[in-house]
């Protein structure tokens, strides 16, 4: 069952990969970059401190440093355990997929990119969700990242699938711990 499991997966990361263009290669190269996103993620700052003031701000941007290291150590922790190779790097695999424009070390099993864009998106989305109305739209952020590492080769659909819906559960997590230390109203 974890065999075909394995090989429906390369299955369609292979499928996937190829349909992408080399035209297409500088747009998905450039969007799985972090610091290309850094507009948006000031963007979100704003917002949290426009509606929860400088000090409620301050104490939510901290809390954010504390769920963007702990998804990032716990993605860390699973890739260390599981050990999966990159597509890029996998013998058998790498010569199906197209010409390599970008090829990281490390595991695969399951993406950081997937998981912690989900984390990061689905605790501002549930912070801001009743005071802005599009917030919801914040979910485009991490299906375009986690896509652009399969387009790249990078990882597995199901490593992408497996971060968001890790993701998913630590983004909602951080969301009740913070209701549940009333961080948004600290200082009022």
């Amino acid at each position: 069952m974890t065999d075909r499991l394995l090989q429906i997966d390369t299955e369609l990361l292979i499928f996937l990969n190829n349909l992408g263009s080399e035209q297409w290669d500088g747009f998905w190269l450039a969007l799985t970059n972090q610091f290309h996103w850094s507009p948006l993620f000031a963007f979100l700052l704003v917002l949290i401190f426009k509606k929860f003031g400088w000090k409620n701000g301050i104490v939510m941007i901290l809390f954010l440093v504390v769920l963007v290291t702990f998804s990032d150590q716990f993605t860390n922790f699973m890739k260390h355990t599981f050990q999966r190779l990159r597509p890029c790097n996998t013998e058998g695999v790498r010569e199906q997929l197209r010409q390599f424009i970008y090829k990281p070390r490390g595991f695969s099993f399951y993406s950081g990119h997937a998981s912690l864009s989900t984390t990061f998106s689905i605790f501002v989305i549930l912070l801001l969700r009743n005071h802005y109305k599009y917030m919801p739209l914040l979910l485009l952020f991490p299906l375009s990242f986690g896509y652009s590492r399969i387009y790249l080769g990078v990882h597995y659909p199901g490593d992408v699938l497996t971060g968001y819906f890790t993701g998913l559960f630590f983004g909602y997590l951080f969301y009740r711990l913070q209701k549940k230390l009333r961080l948004t109203s600290r200082f009022s």
